[in-house]
């Protein structure tokens, strides 16, 4: 047998060595070379799948393809992706219900805070607090004083147990101490159309469905959720200017199996930035009520964490169970 110099040998156990890494390196620098799934938990031709199809194939060469997969809350597309191959063709589009879901279910086979790596924020969407026409509330102090002395009278529409609907009012409620009756429907819309017709008093909704009812004069909003008011009604004032820190929305964003290579991760990253960046993109975000949310793969892994921690105290507190 052969012996190597000493020398001779050191620089070829270093090469041999750092083959892997620049193995992964250079696969991420061809990636992808094969079309690449969305899971979406949600069915076909909602926001969500419209937000999922709209960049990623032109800037990266490949087809992005949806697929949709309702059911239990989001959370069969989430294991989905969680059981998928961890090489960046199997995506997860997720957003807020998937951090309430957290706390919502007690035997879920994943964690979405350690099983799923985080890859970039996409938009965060506003809520509305309003009422139908007929309650006599025109402020959110108004409404918190009627409230009070109708406690139990007022019925908060929401689309189901653990929605970010309901989870919103419940936050409003611990914190301005009223009592509400929540009542749960299979979904936004049919909770909305019994709001319009005066069945149930309040909703905390997403503008993207209110807005036009809002203008119309069919539904009387009282409130932003958010932070900062909105682009879209500036001159409605936000929930926490009448009760400090209070704040909800809803956000999106996509995430990937946990062992996904960081190289892959900071591609799909910088790309989705870069597109969040696009005026067309910016423009279409608005169209579905929402901003967009660009940040690092840590910015985003800080907001789902933070979020399952806000809303797990939330449903502990309210004693919320998924129906």
């Amino acid at each position: 047998m052969m012996k190597l110099p000493r020398r001779n040998f050191l620089h070829l156990a270093a090469s041999t060595a750092a083959l892997p890494a620049v193995s992964r390196i250079a696969s991420a620098q061809a990636y992808p070379t094969r079309p690449v799934r969305i899971v979406v938990g949600f069915p076909a031709g909602g926001g969500s799948d419209i937000v999922a199809r709209q960049w990623l194939s032109e800037r990266l060469g490949q087809p992005f393809v949806v697929e949709n997969r309702p059911g239990a809350a989001t959370n069969i597309a989430a294991e989905a992706v969680v059981r998928s191959t961890p090489d960046g063709y199997t995506l997860l589009l997720f957003g807020s219900s998937s951090a309430i879901n957290a706390t919502l279910y007690d035997k879920l086979p994943f964690n979405i805070v350690r099983d799923i790596a985080p890859v970039a924020a996409t938009n965060r969407v506003t809520y509305v607090m309003e009422v139908n026409p007929s309650v006599p509330a025109k402020t959110v102090p108004d409404f918190i004083a009627y409230a009070k002395v109708n406690p139990g009278k007022i019925n908060m529409a929401s689309a189901g147990n653990g929605s970010v609907q309901h989870v919103s009012g419940e936050l409003f409620k611990i914190m301005t101490g009223i009592n509400m009756v929540h009542v749960p429907y299979r979904g936004g819309g049919p909770a909305l159309t019994d709001l319009l017709g005066g069945q149930v008093q309040l909703m905390f909704d997403a503008m993207t469905g209110s807005i036009g009812y809002i203008k119309a004069g069919k539904l009387r909003a009282l409130a932003v959720t958010t932070a900062t008011r909105s682009e879209a009604l500036p001159d409605l004032p936000t929930v926490s200017e009448f009760v400090p820190d209070y704040e909800t929305s809803s956000w999106s964003g996509i995430g990937a199996p946990w062992n996904t290579p960081p190289e892959i991760v900071d591609k799909l990253n910088k790309e989705i930035n870069a597109a969040l960046a696009d005026p067309k993109i910016k423009a279409r975000f608005a169209d579905l009520g929402g901003t967009v949310l660009p940040g690092s793969p840590a910015d985003f892994g800080q907001l789902i964490a933070e979020s399952v921690e806000k809303w797990g105290k939330v449903i502990r507190a309210a004693n919320i169970n998924p129906e």
